[in-house]
């Protein structure tokens, strides 16, 4: 089982820049995208149907164009769940889950801390989704959490680990990714990457991408119960459609 996250940072403009050709080309199972920007009566569909992904899934932020995830396959999942059932989460379109046999995968997009109100909402949404995911793994067991988790965890994740009091590699944030990890989920990239430095987000000011000024905020989050089935996990540094890059994990089932 093949799964790609893929924050596109406006679905829309990741089309015009060959998102689809590059999608066949890719060829994944499932793909989870954050930041879509877009409400689904906005999209011509027909697009990744004709790529071969019948089944889409689109949860949407009540604001347009803004936030949103999607879940695209080519086989249709048991279930879909939208959302977290958690009003202070779902208005903006942070998650979404669909469930293939025994196996369940989020689309998950939490929120960056731009401004002092942004980084409260952002450490709400995080007490608030650990604690959701937490129970969720007790029906759930084999939960694959990926997205664009906007924060980097280590050192070996940033290309300037000097930087301080920046919201992505705060320390608050930083033990909080280290406890959602021990909390029972691998960092699938890092599981079978240990000393490997690469980046899925670059800043779109000072030739940031060129230089590979970058910063690590895309997961695939894994159960433990899934650790054995991890096949690979690398990120996809070539694909350009966005400011973040996508990550891949191979599951075996």
């Amino acid at each position: 089982m093949k799964i790609i996250s893929y924050n596109v940072n406006g679905i829309r403009a990741a089309i015009n820049k060959g998102f689809i050709n590059w999608l066949q080309s890719a060829n994944p199972d499932v793909i989870c995208l954050q930041e879509t920007k877009a409400h689904k009566e906005q999209l011509e569909l027909s697009l990744f149907e004709d790529a071969g992904y019948n089944y889409h899934y689109w949860f949407s932020a009540q604001k347009k164009g803004y936030s949103g995830v999607a879940i695209l396959s080519k086989t249709e999942p048991d279930h879909v769940e939208y959302g977290t059932g958690i009003p202070t989460m779902d208005f903006e379109g942070r998650n979404i889950r669909a469930d293939f046999g025994d196996v369940s995968v989020m689309s998950m997009y939490l929120p960056s801390g731009t401004n002092q109100q942004r980084l409260d909402f952002k450490f709400n949404y995080m007490d608030e989704i650990k604690e959701y995911l937490t129970s969720l793994k007790q029906n759930k067991p084999n939960l694959i959490v990926c997205g664009d988790y906007n924060i980097c965890h280590e050192e070996i994740d940033i290309h300037n680990p000097k930087m301080k009091g920046v919201s992505g590699f705060l320390p608050e944030e930083r033990e909080w990714l280290g406890n959602f990890i021990d909390s029972g989920f691998i960092d699938s990239f890092r599981h079978l990457n240990k000393d490997v430095q690469q980046y899925s987000w670059w800043s779109y000011r000072a030739n940031a991408r060129a230089n590979n000024k970058g910063w690590r905020l895309d997961y695939a989050m894994v159960t433990e119960p899934l650790q054995e089935n991890i096949k690979r996990a690398v990120i996809l540094t070539e694909a350009v459609h966005s400011d973040h890059c996508p990550i891949l994990v191979e599951i075996k089932k």
